[in-house]
């Protein structure tokens, strides 16, 4: 299981932020190179980027320190999400080094593109799964749907994405554990990598992904808790390493 580092950016700036609410953060540093660049050195194999400022106005307002993120790091494969609502800004990523790129708001508004998508960019369409009570939200959180997170993850398997990421809202940034049960049942359903997002606080949460079920999640994205020391990424990584069988 990979331990994926996140860098969410506001304003040019890395931060976190609590429940997803744009309101709600701490800046971490005002340089996200710098900040990939402790990650790497830590061991991270790979890096998730949040434009958030994307997320929230529906077109890309970070691209630049991404594409410097992007070039830095040739060798460490990126996935990155926030405003990508279509092909041009996609392909303008894969372009700048990015390895995935995530749908969210219009993988639950307009659930055909991502078909589409998949068939124009095979292997590098990552859907992102945000949920509050099994209920799916678009638009940077702000929006809840009344789709299900389990029937969304399933019809984007047969669509063919490379993989889903599922992300508890009530525990994003509250580092109060991570959902296991609820990411478990995402798993159940779907054979395609599932990412774990949301709550994960230290070592426990990531033995508790672990040993979660033969069905295996593929990697968890930590956030607030690496960046306030309550889990030290390369010991999380060697812990996955050691006791994840799958």
């Amino acid at each position: 299981m990979l331990i994926i580092p996140a860098i969410d950016i506001k304003n040019g700036k890395c931060v976190r932020l609590k429940q997803g609410q744009m309101d709600q953060e701490t800046v971490y540093s005002n340089d996200p190179v710098v900040m990939a660049e402790k990650w790497v050195n830590a061991g991270a194999r790979r890096i998730h980027i949040v434009d958030l400022d994307g997320a929230v106005n529906g077109t890309p307002s970070n691209a630049d320190v991404i594409h410097d993120i992007a070039k830095a790091f040739p060798d460490v494969p990126i996935q990155v999400g926030g405003g990508i609502r279509d092909e041009d800004v996609i392909q303008t990523y894969l372009d700048i080094g990015v390895s995935f790129v995530i749908i969210g708001t219009r993988a639950v508004t307009t659930p055909h593109f991502v078909s589409d998508v998949c068939l124009e960019f095979p292997g590098h369409i990552i859907v992102g799964l945000d949920a509050k009570n099994g209920k799916l939200a678009t638009d940077g959180w702000s929006k809840l749907s009344h789709h299900d997170a389990n029937d969304m993850a399933h019809r984007f398997e047969e669509d063919g994405v490379a993989a889903i990421i599922f992300t508890d809202i009530g525990r994003d940034g509250m580092m109060n554990s991570v959902n296991v049960e609820a990411t478990v049942d995402i798993c159940k359903n779907i054979t395609i990598p599932v990412i774990a997002s949301g709550g994960i606080t230290n070592l426990e949460d990531i033995r508790a992904l672990c040993e979660a079920g033969e069905e295996g999640i593929f990697g968890a994205i930590t956030g607030r808790a690496i960046y306030e020391g309550t889990l030290d990424l390369a010991e999380a990584q060697k812990l996955a390493d050691e006791v994840c069988t799958y």
